[in-house]
Formats: C-alpha cells, structure tokens, sequence
C-alpha cells in the first residue's frame, strides 16, 4: 500500500513512491506494448495515446477472452439446463469472484454488475438515496467531482428536498479540508466523492474523510473510476460503503461497471431496475425479489463484458498496480518538466506526487480544441473540453483544458512529441514566432 504524509489540517494524503529506479518490479513497457494490438498498427503516424482517462487501450488477453465466449459457449447465464450455458454462467461467476478479489471483498455477492461508474452512482442515489434522505437532510460532495458523481445527487436533492454541500478546493488543487469539521454534521447523510480527480489527477485523502464521515454517521460513496486501475483500492482497508468503477478505464471493455456494496446496506436496498433475473416470485400486484447480487442486476446482463473485465483485472495484478504508479509517476515528472519549458502555459492541479497519470494545461490564446487537432496531425491523442466537471472549469475561470493522461503503456519519449506538438501549435496558431 502507499504510504501516508501529514499534513497541518491533521489530514493524510497518499506518499507518493520516487520515479521509478526500483530493480525489483520495473515495467517492460515493450513487452507491455506488444500486448496491444492497437499500438502495433501500421498507420501514417505511429499513435500516442494519452487519453487512457477517458478509457485505456484493451491487451489482447482481454479480446481473447471475450472472443473465447462468442465463439464457444456464448448463451444466457443462471437458467439454461445445457453445457454451454452452465459454462457460460460458471465464467461469469468467476468473474465476479476475481473482481471482489482485486478491491478486497469479503464475499463475491457484494458486486453489483453494473453498465458504468455512471449508473453504478445512480443506482445508489436513487435506491438507497431514495429511501433513507429526507428535507433537511445533507450530501456532501466535492467541487472536483465528474457530472456523474454529482448530478444523480442533484436529482435526489430535488426530489428529496435535501441539501447539497461541497468541499472547496484550493488553487493548487487539493481539497480545502480546514472547514471540513463545519461540513460535516449529523445533518449530513451521505458522502460522494472522488478517489482522484479525473481532470487534475489530484489523490483524495478519502480513507480519512471515510471515517470522519462515519463520525458523524453519514455513508460514503467513492468514485474510484481514476484509482482503481492506477494503484491499490482495498475497500476493507478503506471501510468505503459504496465504491462505483468502470471496466473501460481499467483495461476492459466498454459497458462493464462495478458497484461495491456493503452487504448489510445492499439488502435493506430497493431494486434499482425491474424485470427478469432480480426476482424471486411474481404475482399480478405484486413480487418478491432475489437475493443480492441478482436483486441488481434486472435483464440478461453483460456477459462477455463481465468476462473481460476479469481477464483485465488478471492483467493488471500479472503486470502489478505498484509497478503501474510507479511508471507514471516517472512519466508525471518528466511531463511536468518538458511541459513547463513552453512558454504561455498554465497547468493545473497539483504537483507529481501528489496525483496520478494525468497533466490538464492549457496554452494562451489557443482554444483547447483546436490545440488537440494540432497535436492529431502529429499522432498525439489527447482530450480537450470540460472533461464532464464544468463547476472545477469554473473555480478555474476557464471553460474548457487540455489533458494529457497516462497509463502502462506509455513512454518518456511520446513526452517529446507531445512537447513537440504544442510547439507547432504556437506556431501556427499564434503570431509569436519561436
């Protein structure tokens, strides 16, 4: 686990490792590479991909998985009386298994199968939500959270009547916890926040307000869409209530989600969607729903999906998430060190070491987006815009950045040519002549 550094308010932000110079678990990144098909494809340029934010590139494994299952036993899971059924519903369990193993679970029912960290969060809100908030009562989030780590609490705040709080952030990034004692009261019934920023990267001290949050007897709810596949998530460890991620940030497919539950909070639960799969017995007026995880998980789930995700879960715990944040951190350092020799750019968040794989910029009078179609001609892919957390934008004063993000597979010397790029921006899109 990383360690822990303290600070003044008495709260601990994650110690973040040295650049990477330890012999014992260096990343191969070649070999690393050639496990994706992706970045082995011959085109005009060669792809720079950073923007694994967004979602990361898939290893072969996982395609191979997934093509194992429509090729050879693809059919519906729980109910079907046949070989390939049977074997399709054992790989699917299976996969639930390897996936409450990788965040430290204490037993596979307590993951909810979901599409996204979008709908993982929804179904919290609208389902635990729903039942225990009340006029009067308080949600706390953050002023860094994604849209959707803030708009399922928007909506239960309207149709609940209760209050809507956010934690502040300073200029450098970090979360302004000095008032965090005047947040956090018996009023407040639920924390949702970030585990890391997905615009500055910025690591939350989220096990700390986890159990100042417990307190005061309020749950909490982590977004961990951006930690997750980047470094150790133990949710025992943690005592988080709720943690929502996505398979396509992970090394996965695309629509897989998990919700983390703790299992006495999944039980008293309402179902979220209805139809087949979460029930028990149904009559004319009225059903009895099935037990957890089933209760959540209404219509033929994502079955190949579900299958990747473990084969991309395998995948990170082969290569190791320790070595992973290590090799961004390095590629953090150097990101910061090229990317500041350009002159007229402002970055935001905080320094290497205190974020993940992710630097967010922008260059004086050139508009975000026609700074990410500059970096395309030269092979770079980078994402540009609000990045879903407009009100962040808005601390900021600015409507949209740049953010170039890390992951396993990239390299120092795809750094140059990001700085290489930004340096052709200014040139063509700017009257200053370097």
């Amino acid at each position: 686990m990383i360690g822990q550094r303290h600070y003044p308010n008495q709260v601990r932000i994650p110690m973040y490792p040295q650049p990477m110079n330890n012999p014992l678990n260096p990343l191969d990144i070649e070999a690393i590479r050639n496990d994706f098909s992706i970045l082995k494809e011959e085109n005009d340029l060669p792809l720079i991909y950073l923007d694994s934010a967004a979602t990361s590139q898939t290893p072969d494994c996982v395609i191979e998985a997934m093509d194992a299952y429509y090729r050879t036993y693809n059919s519906n899971i729980h109910r079907g009386i046949y070989r390939i059924s049977e074997e399709a519903t054992a790989k699917h369990e299976e996969a639930r298994q390897r996936i409450g193993r990788f965040i430290n679970a204490r037993r596979p029912s307590q993951i909810i199968f979901t599409r996204n960290t979008t709908e993982s969060i929804n179904l919290v809100a609208y389902s635990w939500g729903s039942a225990n908030l009340r006029e009067g009562d308080e949600i706390l989030v953050t002023v860094m959270e994604h849209h959707s780590n803030l708009l399922p609490w928007q909506l239960l705040s309207q149709r609940t009547g209760a209050k809507l709080r956010f934690i502040e952030i300073t200029d450098e990034g970090v979360l302004q916890l000095d008032d965090l004692e005047r947040l956090l009261t018996e009023r407040t019934k639920i924390v949702a926040m970030t585990h890391v920023s997905n615009v500055l990267g910025t690591i939350n001290p989220v096990q700390e307000l986890i159990a100042a949050a417990h307190a005061v007897g309020a749950k909490v709810l982590i977004d961990g869409a951006q930690s997750v596949p980047h470094f150790d998530v133990d949710v025992q460890e943690l005592d988080c209530d709720f943690l929502a991620f996505s398979g396509h940030k992970m090394c996965g497919p695309t629509g897989i989600g998990v919700l983390y539950g703790k299992s006495d909070l999944l039980e008293e639960m309402p179902p979220f969607l209805g139809g087949g799969s979460m029930i028990r017995s149904v009559q004319r007026e009225s059903s009895t729903y099935a037990d957890v995880p089933a209760k959540f998980e209404a219509g033929t789930p994502a079955i190949s999906e579900a299958i990747g995700l473990a084969a991309a879960v395998d995948y990170l715990n082969k290569v190791g998430l320790e070595a992973i944040f290590v090799h961004e951190q390095e590629l953090l350092e150097y990101a910061h060190q090229k990317l500041n020799e350009i002159e007229d750019i402002t970055i935001y968040g905080p320094k290497p070491r205190q974020k993940t794989g992710a630097i967010t910029f922008n260059l004086e009078g050139i508009h975000p987006h026609d700074l990410a179609g500059v970096l395309d001609t030269v092979g770079v892919a980078v994402r540009a815009g609000h990045h879903c957390a407009q009100p962040l934008m808005q601390k900021y004063g600015v409507i949209a950045t740049v953010r170039a993000s890390f992951y396993l597979y990239n390299k120092l010397d795809e750094i140059d040519t990001l700085h290489e790029g930004l340096l052709k921006a200014q040139r063509m899109l700017t009257r200053r002549r370097r």
